[in-house]
């Protein structure tokens, strides 16, 4: 009997080692330092507040982890190394005791925050679905977001699971109703930027000032082995914000049946999202995405992607005639 009974309490505290700490705002806005668990090779079953607060207080200093998720990801991972060969832990990318006080020093506000729905969100124009063929992506009046937690999910750089997670009990359509949402307001840079930089091994956009001062990164998805992104060095053409998408496929890519051209129009769920930067060089860019959570995990076209509020910042670092640098 007692080892039946040490056995289920050996259990029982694997399991609950394995869960976490339950996620709710006030578990985020306290979360303190403790020693993340070996990594599997895959992401966590449910957001961690640790990891929440983390990535939080990463995209203020505009080191993007991508989607806030609270999982143990790539982008995350990717966005502590940036974090720490600029800011004194060294080189790697755990979230170590180091890492975490220079991440939460002269950190101001909560990490999680009440969000009040006005008439302007439960009153915003939805489509029903957004169909995979271009041309009846075409043949719609906008590319506009499919429900209130999509839009919600962009608005504070959420996934849709951690919006979910936070507010178990919400329906997102009722004027007046209260939510808790990530506090993600991100300070506007105060050099000018200098050149962009699109590493193709790190699978990094980075943002350079005076003196070679990272002024912003983002995780991006950077061409693939059959359409690579291009070499060398080229320069901002032009930024067209809330883009229509021009579908050539003698120009660009066949995407399923679609032989002739094709304009698809405005909207967030856009191909190219909210936000297009063409380069000097024809055809290529630097663009937003319809689907935050497989940036930087599935392959482009050969331009570069980046999630909505990425480039979207993005554009408002970068002008005409601004370096843009792909790197291996």
């Amino acid at each position: 009997m007692k080892i039946l009974i040490a056995l289920a309490s050996a259990i029982v505290l694997a399991l609950s080692s394995s869960v976490g700490f339950a996620l709710t705002a006030e578990s985020v806005n306290t979360a303190e330092f403790r020693e993340m668990p070996a990594r599997s090779g895959k992401n966590v079953a449910r957001p961690d507040p640790l990891i929440v607060a983390a990535q939080v207080l990463l995209s203020r200093r505009s080191i993007s982890p991508g989607e806030i998720d609270g999982l143990d990801g790539k982008n995350f991972r990717k966005a502590l190394a940036q974090f720490r060969r600029g800011n004194g832990p060294g080189d790697g990318d755990d979230l170590d005791q180091r890492t975490w006080v220079a991440l939460t020093a002269g950190s101001n506000g909560g990490i999680v925050v009440s969000y009040t729905l006005s008439r302007k969100d439960v009153s915003a124009r939805f489509v029903r679905s957004i169909p995979r063929d271009y041309a009846r992506q075409a043949r719609l009046r906008r590319l506009a977001y499919t429900n209130p937690l999509e839009m919600l999910a962009e608005r504070f750089h959420m996934s849709e699971g951690l919006l979910n997670e936070l507010n178990p009990k919400a329906k997102f359509r009722k004027i007046g109703e209260r939510i808790v949402v990530v506090s993600v307001d991100r300070a506007p840079a105060y050099v000018a930027a200098e050149r962009i930089e699109a590493n193709k091994t790190t699978g990094m956009v980075s943002v350079y000032g005076p003196g070679d001062l990272v002024l912003a990164s983002y995780p991006a998805t950077i061409g693939s082995d059959d359409t690579p992104s291009p070499t060398g060095e080229y320069t901002v053409e032009r930024i067209v914000k809330n883009p229509t998408y021009h579908y050539d496929p003698q120009k660009n890519f066949q995407q399923g049946r679609n032989k002739r051209k094709l304009v698809l129009p405005r909207g967030p769920n856009n191909p190219v999202g909210t936000v297009w930067i063409a380069l000097s060089k024809p055809t290529f860019g630097i663009h937003g995405t319809p689907e935050p959570s497989k940036v930087s995990k599935t392959s482009s076209h050969g331009c570069v992607r980046l999630t909505n509020w990425d480039v979207e910042e993005l554009a408002a670092l970068a002008r005409k005639g601004l370096p843009v640098r792909f790197v291996e």
